[in-house]
Formats: structure tokens, sequence, C-alpha cells
């Protein structure tokens, strides 16, 4: 017996050994539960602002140019120490965030933020959201990288990623911990600076055509979703809306959006080009929107019967030719006075009057497409559909109105704004197909009508691309 509990012994000793060392060589290292304040005693402690000013000056300039993503700073490695003290906001535990750390330099009104890109996966065990940390910025670069701050080591002529030997090294923890303090924004007082920063959308939902689909669309499992799925968010309080970028490896993709209105906390930050302001979340628990009481718009109600019948107006823009900005008597003007008006496409033998903000250099972008009038006394039943494409989508930014008394100028005429729900579309491409919008009832609407598309964007943060074709009214 005594021989047979001395194996026993052996044996639980040697498993324990074992499981030790499996653990030890296991890439999820067993974190450090009792963290000492790092020792920097004759290192040079700087903000997150100087890194920033280093980079401005970097750029022959006082004020940070986040367009200029050719020019870069490295600090030398020579001479004393020196460590930036931060914040980390993000978190990569839901999948959202790879190898790369969001900090800002405060935990509460916060002025400038970064991201950290480093060869670690996952983050998360180390770094949670609130600890402080001190990052030594000895032979490390900063840089812009795709519309944002970012530090890292340098790779050709851009930032790259801290190498994940170095990361002990380069990044110390603090025994700090905060509770972080979201900045509260509206979408329309986004600006870069403000990029990387932990913030709060107050009063907001997703756009309706997401969010109150049957069922209601994930978070980024859809069929058009390939890298990230990017889903309007848009503000009660104003008219600005944002997408809201997921990962299709976040482990929350295929959640069904919140039908309701609220807040989210949020990370703000730019699309893959850099272009457009994007915000993305660690975790679904930071969004909020938990009252029923949504904002969507009042629209035209007819509540007489419709449908049936032949169709007796058709547009599908094939006798024009491309380029054109006049055609079979539309209207088509830009009332804010840019140059961006509706043009004719076309594609694989399908034409189309198409619209973009894109590179359009304005704040604001006001197209109107009004087509002819349509006599509306000699049919009922009426209902109006059309064809459609959304391309390179970073917000809906159209709508569809019917009005009986225009005479020519679109902001004389009283518009009716019809539920026409118009598709979302790839964020970084064309759409695969047309979606047919409707039919759409109209059979209340007497004399003669006027179907009027309004584009309302702004250059580069509401610049989607649209193509319509197809417009038809029927009736018996």
């Amino acid at each position: 017996m005594k021989t047979i509990k001395l194996k026993n012994i052996l044996l639980l000793v040697f498993g324990l050994v074992v499981l030790t060392s499996c653990v030890e060589d296991d890439d999820f290292n067993t974190p450090n539960l009792s963290i000492q304040e790092p020792n920097l005693e004759g290192s040079q402690i700087v903000p997150l602002s100087s890194v920033a000013g280093e980079l401005a000056q970097a750029q022959d300039g006082n004020t940070l140019n986040y367009n200029d993503e050719s020019t870069v700073f490295t600090y030398d490695v020579e001479g004393v120490d020196q460590y930036m003290e931060a914040y980390i906001v993000s978190s990569d535990e839901g999948g959202n965030f790879f190898k790369e750390l969001v900090v800002q330099d405060n935990f509460e009104n916060p002025t400038i933020g970064l991201k950290i890109s480093i060869d670690v996966n996952p983050l998360y065990i180390r770094y949670e959201v609130g600890r402080k940390i001190y990052v030594k910025l000895n032979d490390l670069t900063v840089g812009i990288r795709n519309g944002v701050l970012a530090l890292g080591k340098l790779d050709g002529n851009r930032v790259g990623r801290i190498a994940q030997s170095d990361e002990e090294k380069v990044i110390l923890r603090s025994a700090e911990v905060q509770t972080i303090v979201p900045l509260v924004m509206d979408i329309s007082d986004f600006t870069d600076d403000k990029t990387n920063l932990l913030i709060r959308l107050q009063d907001v939902q997703f756009n309706r055509v997401d969010a109150l689909s049957s069922p209601p669309k994930t978070f980024a499992s859809e069929s058009g979703d390939q890298f990230d799925g990017n889903r309007p968010i848009e503000s009660c309080a104003t008219s600005g809306s944002v997408l809201l970028k997921t990962s299709t490896f976040a482990d929350f993709k295929s959640l069904r959006l919140p039908t309701g209105r609220g807040n989210i906390d949020a990370i703000l930050t730019k699309d893959f080009f850099g272009d457009d302001f994007n915000v993305t979340v660690s975790t679904p628990e930071t969004i909020n929107l938990d009252s029923d009481e949504r904002c969507d718009p009042d629209f035209f109600e007819c509540t007489t019967s419709s449908g049936g019948g032949s169709v007796f107006y058709q547009e599908d823009f094939q006798a024009y030719p491309n380029n054109a900005t006049a055609f079979g008597g539309w209207t088509n003007v830009n009332v804010s006075g840019g140059s961006t008006r509706f043009t004719i496409g076309s594609f694989s033998g399908t034409k189309y009057a198409q619209v973009s903000g894109f590179n359009a250099g304005a704040s604001s972008i006001n197209v109107w497409l009004v087509s002819p009038g349509i006599n509306m006394d000699s049919t009922t039943g009426e209902e109006l559909s059309f064809d459609i494409q959304a391309n390179f989508d970073n917000g809906t930014i159209l709508t569809v109105y019917i009005s009986t008394d225009f005479t020519g100028d679109p902001e004389t005429a009283t518009w009716q704004l019809l539920d026409a729900v118009i598709p979302s579309g790839p964020s970084g491409g064309f759409a695969s197909s047309f979606t047919t919008v409707g039919p759409i009832n109209v059979s209340c609407v007497d004399g003669t009508a006027h179907v009027g598309f309004f584009y309302e964007g702004s250059d580069p943060s509401a610049t989607t691309r649209y193509h319509i074709t197809n417009v038809r009214m029927t009736g018996n």
C-alpha cells in the first residue's frame, strides 16, 4: 500500500510539473496579479500630446496633419529613456480589435488618443480598459496610419508592429486602474484630433433599414460583410450619421442590432482608407439603446388601397448619353451651390442616374433629382417603385419625396416624405446587383405628381454613391 501511495504522489507531482510547463509555454501567459508601480527614476515621463507634437514638427508644422501618412518620426535610441504615459480604452477580448492597443492621455476629459501597434494577441489579459501604462519611446516610430495617430516600429516608411519579444521592455503596466469616462460628442462635432478617444454618442439609433428589418441585421455576419460590417448610426438630435464598424472576426458579429434608441460608448476612428469617420466598440455591452421611442421621420401614408394595374410611367435612362446631366424633363439641381449633380452612368448595358459626393470638397452637398409631372387622375391604386444600388456606403443619405405643387424650384415646393427603404451597400466597393424599392402606396395623390430624390451629402463624411434606374408608377 505504501508503494502505491508513493507512486500516486510522484505521478501527481509529475503532472503538476507538466501542467505548469504547458501553461508557461502557452501564448496565454499567467497574468501578474500583484502589479507594482514601475521604477522610472532617471527617465523622462512625457505626455501623449508631446508624441503628437514630435510628429507635427517632423511634418514642418505646429498642428498635426492627419492627411500626411508619408512623414514619420522615430525616437533616438541614445540618451535618457523617455516614457509616454497613457490610459487604455480598447479591449481585444471580443475580437473586434487585433494586435493593437488604443490609448488616450487621460481617463476623463481626454484631449488626444493614439493607437499602439504590437504583434501580440490577445492583449486584454494584461492590458484591461482603464489601466495606466508607460510606453518606452526609444527606437519607436510615430506616424499617421489609416487616418489616425499610430505608434510602433518603423516598417519601411510606415508605422509597423512592435515585436512580441519586445513587449515587456516597451510597455510597463502601472498599478493604477481608472474608470474611463467617455467624452460626450455629437456626430457633427467629429474632428481628426478626437480619433482614438472613447466617446459617448447620446440619443442615437441604428438606421431603420437595418434595425427594423425582419429580422434585424447582424453586426457583421450579413452576406455582403467581407472584412467588416458597417451599420449606420443616426443622431436623433441632429441629422448626423456615422458607421459602426465591426470586424467579421468579432465574437458578437452574429448578434442582431438593437432596435431602440439611447447611448453608445465607442472609440472614434477612421475607415481603412483614412477618409471617413467610423466608430467601433470593444463589446456590445457599451451599446445601450433601451428606449422603444425611436425618432424615425413621419412618412406620407395613403389609407386608400393600392396594387395591381400596369405601368403608366417609367424611366430607365437608356435614352441618354453617359455623363449627361440633363435628361428627359427631369430637374437636376444642387441647391447648396456646389457642382455635384446626378449624371448618367452605365454598366453591363444598364443605364442609371448616379450621384456621389466623393472628392466634392464641400461640407454641404444637397442635390435634387425631380421627375417630370406624372398624371395621377387617370388611374387608381397607384404605386411607386424604383431600382437602386448603394455603393461605397458610408451612411444612408438619400430620401424620396412626392409633391403636387412643384413648379421647377425644389425649395419652394411642398414635399411629402415617402417610406422608401433605401438599402445599404458595401463600404469598399460596388453592390453586386440592384435592389427594388417599393411598391410604395401613393394612391391618395391626385393631380400632377413629381417624385423627388434628395441626396444630402458632405465630403468626406457622407459620400455614398447611388445608382437609380427603372423608376415606374403603376395603376389601374
